[in-house]
């Protein structure tokens, strides 16, 4: 029961190209057999009804061959069949009289084929059987257990008193297994060959009629990748539909996007203005009102950065499409934390091999990547002691799918030997060190930017003394 069930769960979600050729392979198989089946069969009857031909031919010949020579019945020889002088060969004639005295048959005569044995033909005198065109078409079984097919007809001479005759001839059933035999394997041969030849043109005709979803997948996948923003090229009228309303969902999707940023965008405008004129204004007041002020403003501005960050980070993702390139913004934002961190003579430094991170990109926003590896780039270059060092790994992912990124960057500061520690620096507002600037959200950014995409960030000890910032994100299928 468990595996009948399993196999129709197959059935039900295996592949289509498999489900569709058991079909067909089941059909075939049904087809053919019955084909065979009915063939042979109406190939045995053509066979048994020309035995029987030949048989009556036989007896029409074997009534012309009996006279009677005074009382006696005699038959002339037969010719044209050398088995009917060969002993058991398995064609026979026997003539029979019959003696109203004694209610039965003798047999007068018969066939050298024969021997020493006579026919078993019934005793009664109606010749029981099936009549056809005058004569009677009995099953018979010789002495060898043999079955035997035989026609027979009663026939009455004009010589006078001359007795009532039984003519049969018959002949072993076995003369017809060798060639229903032989046609049983040449049709068994030419109807496996028919199966196979029509088998090849099915699973031919399914990759095919198939081939167009195959490239309708590739579409899609150029899609997911970012090369192309809808399905292209000519399709099937049957699936014209199926790509026009996706088409339609793509189309959507992107307006939804890009109203979205839009609206971000007015929002943080809408937002920051006010908070920088109260912030200009409080500027120079020393007055603990507006102190209060300017740490209120601080704190608010710092709040709707990380919350549009993570709203437009979450828009992202829903998009489809999205690939950037992590080569130019690595390359870009070491420029600028060289510039930054120049006063404390702090090196920055991309570790890994140009040539291997041309194909790489990101699967996600750029201006998203720019902040969470900005904040890991500053916040490693504001702790360390005279070297940062950056370097890409690639992880494959399944097929189809573009794997994940991970970016590591190592400092060689005094670092965190305290695992728990190195857990808190990734909490809201956590600083290890109040003498260091910072306002220890940018971590937490990152974490909720890494989290929002479907990443991870994690802290660990650096190979060059200090902290090892290791920033896993999914990767954007190779163009």
């Amino acid at each position: 029961m468990n595996a009948a069930h399993a196999a129709l769960r197959w059935l039900q979600h295996g592949s289509l190209r498999l489900r569709l050729l058991l079909g067909t392979l089941v059909w075939l198989v049904l087809a053919v057999a019955v084909a065979g089946w009915g063939l042979r069969g109406l190939f045995q009857e053509h066979v048994h009804q020309q035995l029987q031909d030949q048989l009556v031919r036989q007896l029409n010949q074997l009534s012309a061959a009996v006279n009677m020579q005074g009382r006696e019945v005699r038959v002339t020889a037969m010719t044209g069949d050398v088995r009917l002088d060969t002993p058991l060969s398995g064609l026979y004639w026997q003539v029979d009289t019959w003696a109203p005295g004694e209610g039965q048959f003798h047999t007068v005569a018969r066939s050298r084929s024969l021997w020493d044995q006579a026919l078993p033909l019934p005793a009664d005198p109606g010749f029981p059987g099936t009549r056809r065109l005058g004569h009677a078409v009995l099953d018979l079984q010789d002495a060898q257990g043999h079955a035997l097919l035989a026609v027979s007809r009663p026939l009455q001479l004009p010589d006078a008193d001359a007795p009532l005759l039984r003519l049969t001839v018959a002949a072993d059933q076995a003369l017809l297994a060798e060639p229903l035999q032989r046609f049983t394997t040449m049709l068994l041969a030419a109807l496996g060959l028919l199966a196979v030849g029509l088998l090849l043109a099915v699973a031919v005709q399914l990759h095919l009629a198939l081939r167009p979803l195959q490239r309708l997948r590739q579409q899609l996948a150029s899609v997911r990748a970012g090369q192309t923003a809808q399905l292209q090229g000519p399709v099937p009228h049957e699936l014209q539909p199926l790509v026009a309303e996706f088409n339609h969902v793509l189309a959507a999707n992107a307006d939804i996007v890009q109203r979205a940023r839009t609206q971000a965008g007015n929002l943080a405008h809408a937002v920051h203005t006010p908070l920088n004129i109260l912030g200009n204004a409080a500027a120079h007041d020393a007055t603990p009102l507006g102190q209060l002020v300017r740490e209120q403003v601080s704190s608010a501005s710092r709040q709707v950065d990380h919350h549009l960050a993570r709203a437009r980070a979450a828009t992202a993702i829903r998009a489809t499409g999205l690939r950037t390139p992590v080569l130019e913004p690595l390359q870009a934002l070491l420029r600028t934390m060289r510039r930054l961190h120049a006063g404390r003579e702090v090196h920055f430094h991309l570790a890994s091999d140009v040539q291997q991170l041309e194909p790489l990109a990101f699967r996600g926003e750029e201006q998203d990547f720019f902040e969470m590896l900005g904040n890991l780039l500053d916040n490693a270059g504001k702790w360390a002691s005279s070297r940062v060092e950056l370097s890409v790994q690639a992880l494959p992912g399944p097929p189809g799918q573009g794997g994940q990124l991970c970016l590591l960057v190592d400092d060689d500061g005094p670092g965190i030997p305290d695992p728990a520690q190195r857990n808190r620096i990734f909490g809201r507002g956590e600083r290890l060190d109040e003498q260091r600037p910072g306002t220890g959200l940018g971590l937490d950014i990152v974490r909720e930017l890494a989290h929002t995409y479907g990443g991870s960030i994690e802290a660990h000890p650096s190979p060059l003394g200090g902290l090892q910032m290791r920033l896993c994100l999914p990767a954007a299928p190779a163009a």
